[in-house]
């Protein structure tokens, strides 16, 4: 046996290159049919795109030659092997729960879903499987390195790094005699569309290289001052002022579509018969948005910045990337320069896709996320808080600043998959058929279910916002089709990138339909109401005409992202705001020795996210009400300072309490 295995090893070493070439054309068919989750659709592929799938084998190959440059050869070739076919594995279990595939980018949402257990992301047990996984192939590779075979024969010192070296300059050559080809795109419009034709292996090494913005060939400093000149020449100006300019409320409908523009669905009554009224009587249209079944913050960011993300690389997220050291302008910030308030309120986690950082970047005042809510209802399934909260919160946001307008960001989350096969609703309001099957029927129907109760929220916040004596406009707009595995096909619109935003207002704004791309839709409204401020917005409300467009968008967000901000004259004009979580104090009243060896502490506006903490570290809590929490009386002593912190992932304090030092009555007991 020992014989045999020395035999193979010498064999496999003498035609390493075309083992290797097996190796990396295998290996990229296992990842398209784990990718796919069809071995006839990975055929396909294969067949249909020859080209492309040979490609994507090339650059497997080029990593397995990294395995020339030492002797433990077929440690390196498993754990290149392994390496790609966890990626690949990865981009199976994220496609069975989005549209979007596995990017780069996502690697730095990792912290986020970590923090964010038995969620449709992934369950506790689906997180302990992959650690096992892991950690068993990491096991594995340490015992190939202390008992695997090592290459006995004769290296080069200088060649073979050369050789390997050589391989590695051949690959960008190779990618540009593709992409020039067309075998592969260098530009994915459709990022889901690009991992089908061009294979994942290529897109996702395009997500690693491809990121930011590239430089404009024609990006200049006299080409920033001609736009601009442009765009002050046609420029209005703003006709409201901060005594009677309107509210503005801009709510995210987490996953919203009109259901009736899915053609193959019926249901036994209108499941939005709200949405549809709005969209029949103030302006609405169809909203073009840069991502399918996931990706809500890429089509936050073009809303609230009026940038575009067909100009960044592949699968990126910048609130991710350059919203994390980039101050970035927004409809926030240039409305505060007329007097506004701005807000943020959201019922899921503050930190999650970096939103707190992004959001003071944007320079936004306050951010009400789910931490500082006191949040009791959740969805049927029970992995997220209905909707009916945000509209408390999104007028306790207005009333926090009485003496100015306001703008205010709502985000929904109730609308959000998972969309379960099983029936969970054993009397539904909306009955649901036309779906492929039972399994389908039951997702459609838990669905369109969740909607129809996002309809009644849409009417109840109009409702509570008419009571205000205030003139407000409020923008309601989808974020991206649910993740039901919709094609253009299945649409009225006939295409899976269009969702439907409406409006609503108090002051008798004509209505005005317009079909927009996300990254316009706030230069639209705000021209409508007679607001035109902002670098993107007035470039929008004074170009769209103009035959430079396009060019001229890309050179004006390049400056303002990544260039030298001539349109700013060189100066950072929009800093980050000191973000304020929640606009209410959190207090401490008094500090009660209860029975049974616990402590209740008395307060105001106590969620189910705020922590005690004794001499600045956390200690167990329990919540209890909005005014009281519990902790155990082992775990404070005599003379604690106690504060009480509504605390995020990663145990960041987004805010705190005043300080109440804590009195023992034992201890003052036995130490008179």
């Amino acid at each position: 046996m020992s014989s045999f295995r020395s035999n193979a090893v010498k064999y496999l070493n003498k035609y390493s290159l075309i083992f290797h070439g097996i190796l990396a054309c295998l290996l990229c068919f296992i990842i398209e049919c784990i990718s796919r989750r069809s071995f006839f659709s990975a055929l396909t592929f294969v067949g249909g795109h020859t080209g492309a799938y040979l490609y994507n084998s090339f650059i497997i190959f080029t990593s397995l030659s990294l395995a020339y440059l030492v002797r433990r050869r077929a440690l390196v070739r498993l754990l290149v092997s392994g390496f790609w076919l966890f990626l690949g594995i990865v981009n199976g279990c994220i496609l069975a729960k989005r549209v979007t595939p596995f990017g780069f980018t996502d690697l730095k949402c990792l912290s986020d879903l970590f923090a964010m257990q038995n969620t449709n992301y992934f369950t506790v047990k689906e997180a302990v499987l992959v650690v096992g996984i892991v950690g068993s192939f990491i096991a594995f590779c340490i015992w190939m390195f202390i008992k695997g075979p090592k290459f006995q024969g004769k290296t080069h010192k200088y060649l073979t790094p050369l050789c390997v070296l050589a391989s590695c300059f051949l690959l960008p050559l190779t990618t540009k005699a593709a992409q020039s080809t067309n075998i592969v795109a260098s530009y994915f419009s459709n990022i889901a569309q690009g991992y089908e034709n061009y294979g994942f292996v290529y897109g996702f090494s395009s997500s690693v290289v491809d990121r930011g913005m590239k430089k404009p060939d024609d990006y200049s400093e006299d080409t920033i001052k001609e736009i601009q000149t442009a765009v002050n020449d046609s420029k209005k100006k703003t006709s409201v002022t901060a005594e009677d300019a309107p509210n503005i409320i801009v709510v995210l409908l987490e996953s919203f579509i009109d259901p009736y523009d899915v053609n193959f669905l019926n249901f036994s009554k209108d499941p939005v018969p709200n949405f549809h009224s709005l969209y029949e009587n103030y302006t609405s249209g169809h909203l073009t948005v840069p991502v399918v079944g996931a990706g809500t913050a890429n089509t936050e960011f073009e809303i609230l910045t009026g940038m575009s993300l067909q100009y960044f690389g592949t699968g990126e997220y910048p609130y991710k990337t350059t919203l994390k050291q980039t101050d970035c302008e927004s409809v926030a910030s240039d409305l505060s320069s007329i007097g506004y308030g701005s807000h943020v309120v959201h019922n899921n986690g503050g930190n999650f896709y970096s939103r707190a950082n992004a959001f003071s970047r944007m320079g936004f005042d306050t951010f009400t996320s789910k931490e500082c809510m006191n949040i009791q209802e959740y969805t049927p399934l029970g992995d997220w808080p209905t909707d009916d909260i945000l509209i408390s919160e999104t007028i306790k946001a207005m009333d926090s600043t009485p003496d100015r307008p306001d703008f205010v960001y709502t985000i929904t989350v109730q609308g959000h998959g998972n969309y379960p096969e099983e029936k969970i609703l054993s009397n539904p309001q909306i009955k649901v058929s036309g779906a492929a099957d039972e399994g389908k029927t039951n997702s459609w129907e838990y669905y369109v279910n969740m909607i129809h109760e996002v309809d009644k929220f849409i009417a109840n916040l109009i409702e509570e916002v008419s009571k205000r004596d205030e003139k407000t406009m409020i923008v309601f707009f989808g974020d991206h089709l649910p993740t039901m595995g919709l094609e253009d096909t299945d649409m009225a619109s006939g295409d899976i990138f269009k969702t439907k935003y409406v409006t609503w207002n108090n002051f008798g704004l004509e209505k005005s339909d317009r079909d927009l791309a996300s990254y316009e839709l706030l230069a639209n409204s705000l021209d409508q109401i007679g607001i035109h401020e902002g670098t993107m917005f007035t470039f929008m409300q004074t170009q769209k005409d103009s035959p430079a467009y396009s060019k001229d968008f890309e050179n004006l967000q390049y400056d303002l992202l990544y260039g030298k901000r001539y349109a700013y004259d060189g100066e950072d004009k929009y800093p980050a705001s000191e973000l304020v979580m929640g606009v209410d104090d959190v207090t401490i009243t008094n500090i009660w020795n209860s029975f049974n060896d616990r402590v209740c502490i008395y307060g105001s506006n106590f969620t189910p996210w705020t922590k005690i903490y004794a001499n600045g570290s956390k200690i167990p809590t329990t919540f209890v009400s909005s005014s009281i929490l519990r902790v155990n009386r082992e775990d404070l002593n005599d003379g604690d300072i106690i504060t009480a912190n509504i605390v995020g992932s990663s145990s960041t304090v987004f805010r705190s309490s005043n300080e109440m030092t804590y009195h023992d009555e034992k201890a003052e007991t036995e130490n008179p």
